[in-house]
């Protein structure tokens, strides 16, 4: 939010502006070093110089877009209070006590995934933030975001074939008894697994919450649907085998250690549940919302044909 404060001040404003943000982070991080016994759950637990900025960047160059934007080319209210949710969310999974909890805690781990791969990745895309974000980004960076490169890496990743197989397999990957056993050991693993997972959700939301019709949208309304009705199954699955199975597959957070006096097996049972049934209401109200943004759209068209 300093960003979009200082930068109509000048160009020197907005780079005093980012050497603040670096003086905050620096701050955040000596305390979180140096103090961690004594801060507020609400801090980071470990302090990720990628998250931070990510998050106070993202947020700030949302509100300096607002800023340059004509007052019409606004979004809504309820977009722009969706989009700072969702960032927001992401950064509380991430640097904030449930990372710890997270560590230690099988339902919570997929507490925490859902959160980053589901819920808080859905709000952002529903807040449609992309014109916005592109008004507030910075001149030298604009050139790279719209560089064949990334665009082609957009094309292939949200591609209605490989779109929804990385939003599951992303899922399933991370959840391989030896695949999760080794991540959970391993911090440099354990930040791509989180990473992974929340920049996956936040592209396969993207693609189906985009409010406009086909094109300039990349699918149509009724792929959409049918992608989100093509993801659900595979996670309903998953989910009832590890909350109905008396195995434990995941022992590692009996050598991490549980922080509260639970089973192995239940511990399993209540994070297959949080696989299973949130992710099945979040895809219902995902086809909702697509309905109705092409009921919307062919009413423009009417309307559009009418005045013609």
């Amino acid at each position: 939010m300093a960003i979009a404060a200082v930068e109509t001040n000048g160009q020197g404003g907005q780079w005093l502006a980012y050497g603040a943000v670096l003086v905050v982070g620096c701050v955040l991080y000596a305390i979180c070093r140096f103090y961690p016994a004594h801060l507020p759950a609400w801090l980071p637990w470990e302090f990720s110089w990628p998250v931070y900025l990510a998050t106070v960047l993202s947020l700030g160059w949302y509100a300096q877009g607002l800023a340059r934007l004509p007052r019409a080319d606004h979004p809504p209210l309820w977009r722009s209070a969706c989009f700072v949710f969702g960032v927001v969310s992401i950064y509380a999974m991430l640097q904030s006590r449930v990372d710890y909890y997270a560590q230690h805690l099988f339902f919570v781990h997929r507490a925490q995934h859902y959160i980053l791969h589901h819920l808080g990745a859905f709000f952002i895309a529903l807040g449609f933030p992309g014109s916005v974000l592109w008004a507030g980004m910075p001149q030298f960076l604009k050139p790279a975001v719209a560089s064949k490169t990334v665009q082609q890496t957009m094309d292939f990743v949200q591609h209605p074939v490989v779109g929804p197989l990385l939003f599951v397999g992303m899922i399933y990957l991370w959840l391989i008894p030896a695949v999760h056993t080794r991540v959970m050991l391993d911090a440099n693993l354990y930040d791509l697994m989180n990473w992974s997972m929340a920049i996956d959700g936040i592209c396969f939301w993207c693609l189906i919450l985009d409010p406009r019709p086909s094109p300039p949208a990349r699918i149509s309304s009724g792929l959409r649907a049918l992608l989100v009705i093509a993801v659900e199954p595979l996670q309903m699955v998953l989910g009832a085998i590890l909350s109905l199975s008396n195995t434990d597959y995941y022992p590692v957070y009996e050598i991490c250690g549980r922080v509260l006096n639970i089973t192995g097996i239940n511990d399993q049972h209540y994070g297959g549940l949080i696989i299973w049934l949130p992710g099945t209401l979040l895809s219902f109200v995902a086809i909702v919302i697509v309905l109705i943004n092409m009921r919307l759209n062919e009413e423009e068209d009417e309307r559009a044909l009418a005045n013609s």
